[in-house]
């Protein structure tokens, strides 16, 4: 059993090593992060690239005279990957119950009082309060 850094095991899969360590921290790559470093088997390296190989390509055999070749196709599989926080945004927002917005006031403040200009509500004038023209 081999261990290798994330710089071997991103070397061996030839890819960048932030990109490795994103997929072993969301699980897609299996690793282990014993301490402060992760750690990957390359055993299982091997199995995760396999594993590639066969849900993503379709072998198809053809024959070139008599020496036989094998030839790959990309298959087409629906969906694809997304980051896991895309993810969860998505099933939130999918699961928050709907709401409508609050409605607004239907009352303004700007609305008169019954009764006279001066805003007394018996239309008398106040007391000491002079009118305009009254004069």
């Amino acid at each position: 059993m081999r261990t290798l850094t994330l710089g071997e095991a991103a070397d061996m899969l030839k890819m960048h090593p932030e990109g490795l360590r994103r997929r072993a921290k969301s699980g897609l790559v299996p690793a282990a992060k014993p301490g402060k470093q992760w750690v990957f088997l390359q055993e299982d390296l091997q199995n995760y690239l396999r594993s590639l190989y066969a849900s993503n390509r379709q072998a198809l055999q053809g024959d070139h005279g008599s020496q036989k070749t094998w030839r790959f196709s990309d298959a087409v599989v629906p969906g694809g990957l997304i980051s896991p926080a895309r993810a969860a945004r998505e099933l939130e927002s999918l699961l928050a119950p709907k709401t409508s917005r609050k409605p607004k006031s239907s009352t303004t403040s700007s609305k008169r009082k019954r009764g006279g200009s001066d805003g007394s509500a018996s239309g008398q004038p106040t007391p000491g309060i002079k009118r305009r023209g009254s004069g």
